[in-house]
């Protein structure tokens, strides 16, 4: 079976709702660039497929960067005068500046305000702000709570450790045919946010799921790894690797129901961006593809000038294009199951393209082979579909020279990749065409 096959046997409406089922059981984990909540979600996606889980010691020099001390946190809250929890980590984990150290002491209203964080605009959410390399301590709150704090003085608790310890991937290889490798690269370092991106970990998960059982061209190697950090990490540990992938896509906010969006790779023109590109545009969706710029997911690590791989980013609505982003809001309401499975079978129809993305040459290239006597030409009056496919067979047959591949003659003829695909077979299998690689 082979990714084409594979789509047509999958039950797209229950994929959407395994995935929706896995953001839900992840959804309450307090996560972040390190610690137990990233080795829980692991443990978790783990159910799915066979995870490799790395430990990179904090210490450990990646390029640039410092592998940073371990987080984890048990408890926080902040009460008033009367003893009451104003404030309760276990009724979001989002109410926890990310990365805060430990403190426990009473403290004025003013010196407290200096350590929340609001969002005026939308009062009723919770904020989502770390402090990873900056060690600080503090609380996100909606603004209406902020609103209700009247006592002069509260006492704050946050029981939290940063100490040496670890940072956590993990990592799945599936052999294919060739050792070259296709990427697909998720972050996992946020907690109780669901477009971003438990929807990127969640779609990788069942896109790893469903690649396992079918017979491969490329090798794949999915990554599910702290965002930034986790990349520079796997970078820096597999460098004299990186000539093996070939092509690749960071997953990050795939749940939402805003179109489709594709940053470009650094390279701007390379057969992942023409594949995704391809894809959508004939996907009978709106969408939008943007060129590469130096911020966002980790494609920007992925993309550096010192390694400028192949690897784009699809996305729904870009992040921070939309107000629930970074917020409470970005909730199990948000996204939808339909969104995730339509966002699976794209992903799956680049794959395919890729997977398929051949050079073949035609046997008969001196004028057109007859093809309706080896009966590849459908009977006068056949509908549309049909005579597109007989185009399709043309359009093979006249780019079948050693020099364009099946998506440059899907980019060419304007017709869709597997009408192309299924052209290119049909003619093969008439031993009109041999691989140029045979």
């Amino acid at each position: 079976m082979d990714i084409s096959t594979l789509k047509s046997s999958i039950n797209i409406n229950d994929a959407g709702n395994e995935m929706y089922q896995l953001m839900s059981e992840l959804y309450p984990i307090c996560r972040s660039i390190t610690g137990d909540g990233v080795r829980e979600t692991l443990k978790i996606i783990n159910k799915h497929i066979p995870l490799k889980v790395n430990e990179v010691p904090t210490g450990t020099k990646v390029f640039d960067w410092t592998i940073p001390k371990e987080w984890n946190i048990k408890d926080a809250y902040i009460k008033n005068l009367k003893g009451e929890k104003v404030i309760d980590f276990n009724n979001s984990n989002l109410h926890v500046l990310n990365y805060s150290v430990p403190i426990k002491k009473k403290v004025s209203l003013e010196e407290l305000k200096g350590h929340l964080f609001t969002l005026p605009e939308s009062p009723e959410w919770i904020p989502y702000k770390t402090s990873y390399y900056n060690e600080n301590w503090g609380f996100c709150l909606s603004y209406n709570q902020f609103l209700e704090l009247k006592d002069e003085e509260y006492e704050v608790f946050i029981d939290t450790t940063l100490d040496n310890g670890n940072l956590t991937y993990g990592e799945l290889y599936i052999e294919g045919e060739l050792s070259d490798e296709i990427l697909i690269s998720c972050h996992i370092c946020h907690p109780s946010l669901c477009n971003d991106n438990l929807s990127g970990i969640a779609l990788s998960a069942f896109l790893a799921k469903y690649l396992s059982n079918i017979s491969l061209r490329y090798s794949y190697r999915i990554l599910f790894i702290p965002g930034t950090i986790g990349a520079i990490t796997w970078l820096c540990l597999n460098e004299k690797n990186l000539s093996k992938i070939k092509h690749g896509l960071v997953a990050a906010g795939l749940g939402d129901s805003g179109k489709f969006t594709y940053k470009k790779s650094r390279l701007g023109d390379a057969v992942i961006d023409k594949a995704a590109i391809n894809i959508l545009k004939n996907s009978c969706q709106d969408y939008n593809v943007i060129d590469f710029f130096p911020y966002g997911y980790d494609e920007r690590q992925y993309c550096s000038p010192g390694f400028n791989l192949p690897i784009g980013c699809l996305m729904r609505t870009p992040h921070g294009s939309y107000s629930e982003y970074h917020t409470s809001a970005d909730n199990l309401e948000f996204v939808k199951a339909a969104n995730l499975s339509d966002s699976l079978l794209i992903v799956m129809s680049i794959m395919n393209v890729l997977e398929n993305n051949k050079k073949f040459l035609n046997i008969n290239p001196k004028c057109e082979p007859q093809l309706g006597k080896r009966g590849l030409y459908s009977k006068i009056g056949e509908q549309k579909t049909s005579k597109d496919f007989q185009l399709a067979l043309l359009w093979v047959l006249n780019l079948s020279d050693n020099c364009h591949t099946l998506l440059d003659i899907s980019e060419q003829s304007n017709l869709n990749f597997d009408l192309i695909n299924d052209a290119t077979n049909m003619l093969y299998e008439h031993a009109l065409l041999k691989r140029v690689d045979e």
